[in-house]
């Protein structure tokens, strides 16, 4: 089957964890891949195609976009968009500054759309293209003291169903990826953060988010990655408008 052989794929927020995983296994599939993150240092080890820019701005996204056709040679098929930045650093509503809100808001929302805005008129030009974008549960099961995440991730889902509606005539699919918990950088720093708040170790707080879900693990790197993959595959040409949960059933 065709997967994602030969196909140009830009992959954001690659420097570490599950962009990373997912731009390795894209790579190993046939796929034509650049990664992107805000600083090049964090790139250098990853071994693939990458540019440096600030995709919580248009003129970053606007870039990242063009710098990435250049590289690989033409216009880009698949976009995963993956960057974004945690809840580790957020307060409850009632204490939450508008700095802190409007940060999650410019990289896990309007980032995405100014990216988005970027590669789909080639995507409709050609009548191809495939779009995903990494949500997270939280955006229909909302975090404690995570505003910002929460109400950026949920508005992340809305921007992936208008992109299927726009797209839907000219063959660009939009789904998005909700991972549960994941080790991750980003969600190891919100556990070492409660585990402070709670006089306890993070280790502990790990134990305690496994015990949610039915199967008393969290969701590997890989797992989500290999569902991003088939959602950028041309195996997937008959889904777009979903929200496709990465979690080990809802642990509540």
């Amino acid at each position: 089957m065709p997967g994602v052989q030969n196909k140009n794929v830009l992959v954001t927020g690659a420097n570490r964890g599950i962009g990373l995983v997912t731009a390795r296994l894209f790579a190993a599939s046939g796929a034509n891949v650049c990664i992107c993150a805000r600083t090049r240092s964090s790139l250098a080890s990853a071994g693939l195609p990458s540019i440096a820019a600030d995709l919580s701005t248009e003129a970053g996204c606007r870039s990242a976009a063009e710098q990435c056709a250049e590289l690989l040679g033409g216009p880009i098929d698949v976009l995963v968009c993956n960057h974004g930045i945690g809840s580790a650093h957020e307060r409850p509503l009632h204490e939450t500054d508008a700095d802190t809100w409007r940060q999650s808001m410019a990289t896990n929302l309007e980032g995405p759309f100014f990216l988005t805005r970027a590669v789909m008129p080639d995507m409709v030009r050609r009548k191809y293209g495939r779009i995903v974008y990494t949500s997270s549960t939280a955006a229909t099961d909302a975090e404690k003291a995570a505003v910002g995440y929460n109400t950026s991730k949920a508005g992340l889902c809305g921007l992936m169903r208008s992109v299927a509606q726009d797209g839907g005539f000219y063959n660009v699919t939009s789904n998005a990826v909700l991972p549960g918990w994941v080790r991750t950088e980003m969600a190891e720093r919100s556990a070492m953060a409660e585990a402070k708040e709670r006089g306890v170790t993070a280790e502990e707080i790990w134990k305690e988010r496994a015990a949610l879900y039915p199967a008393k693990r969290v969701v590997e790197m890989d797992e989500v990655a290999h569902t991003i993959l088939f959602l950028a595959s041309e195996e997937s040409s008959g889904v777009s408008g979903e929200s496709i949960r990465v979690a080990l059933a809802c642990p509540w």
